[in-house]
């Protein structure tokens, strides 16, 4: 599989890094709003050709699968060039700014009978069947509860703290609380509550609570000026399940009641954990699906929606690229 890169910025360069110790998938192009920043790129990271722009690679025909590297205000303008270029995609997350967005980006695809599908890593790892494993054995009885947090200092990060460029700490860390709640409550959402701190116009830390149907929350934690133990805590009627690392699990350990360690869990070797979502959109392509069973359109319709909710709520309004 010819795989290409449409942005050269830090994530691109982990993607890259991916690429480069997988099988039967090749580095072929990059693309970079400059040719000297691709061409740079490519010779770094071994990739066989580069463009100046995101036009010209995209109407490379050789091409069999295009991950949008760029922030998230631009996903939905670039994902759309994508798909019109008849090219399948994986769309770094938060897969758009809005569901609405989201939404006609999957239309799209639909008519085009192309692929596309979020990059929200932690979807597609083993480690996320290792858990849903462990809930489904009845080990820690009835699932009544959960906790997440996951907070980086990202001072220096320029994106995160402009508005223009869909700043701010929910669509960055915030989406991914929000998904270890949903994939392990699934769809019965009653109710939403959050409050949020601000600066510079966009959210630096947020709070949510999450209210599921059988009297089941989820209490959540994020933000982009100080760092968290990113620990996610999933509690039931016979014990509970400790997560270390929601963002990529390291260890899943699990207690009794007594808080006495029953059993712990390692996920297997990787490369860098983004090797599992490259190797969905493989296997679907080559089933002649449109989107991958580990994060369903739909789905990722659900995540926005909560997140737009969520906004309007603190009256954050992100200015959308046309």
């Amino acid at each position: 599989m010819k795989f290409a890169i449409l942005g050269a910025g830090k994530i691109a360069i982990k993607m890259a890094d991916t690429i480069a110790g997988m099988k039967d998938v090749e580095a072929y192009a990059v693309a970079a709003r400059d040719l000297d920043r691709a061409q740079s790129f490519a010779k770094e990271h071994g990739f066989v050709k580069a463009y100046g722009s995101y036009e010209e690679m995209l109407a490379d025909e050789a091409i069999d699968l295009v991950y949008v590297a760029t922030p998230h205000s631009h996903h939905f303008k670039h994902a759309k060039m994508c798909l019109e270029a008849g090219k399948h995609v994986l769309c770094e997350k938060a897969f758009t700014v809005t569901a609405d967005q989201a939404r006609e980006l999957f239309t799209l695809a639909g008519e085009k009978k192309l692929l596309i599908t979020e990059a929200i890593w932690t979807r597609y790892m083993p480690s996320r069947k290792m858990i849903d494993d462990i809930i489904a054995s009845g080990v820690i009885g009835e699932v009544t509860s959960l906790s997440a947090n996951l907070s980086y200092p990202l001072f220096e990060s320029k994106r995160i703290w402009d508005p223009k460029l869909a700043g701010g700490a929910l669509l960055d860390v915030g989406i991914y609380p929000i998904n270890f709640a949903r994939m392990v409550f699934g769809d019965t959402l009653k109710e939403v509550k959050s409050t949020a701190l601000f600066k510079d116009g966009v959210d630096m830390t947020d709070s949510i609570v999450m209210n599921f149907e059988g009297d089941k929350v989820a209490t959540l934690q994020s933000s982009v000026c100080g760092a968290s133990d990113r620990m996610g805590g999933i509690f039931g009627t016979k014990g509970y399940i400790k997560v270390q690392n929601i963002n990529n699990p390291e260890i899943i350990s699990v207690y009794d009641t007594n808080h006495k360690e029953t059993a712990v869990y390692l996920p297997p070797e990787q490369i860098t954990g983004y090797e599992y979502e490259v190797e969905a959109c493989a296997r679907a392509i080559a089933n002649g699906d449109l989107e991958c069973p580990e994060m369903p359109h739909e789905e990722t319709i659900k995540v926005l929606e909560i997140m737009d909710e969520i906004r309007k709520s603190w009256g954050y309004e992100i200015p959308l690229e046309v």
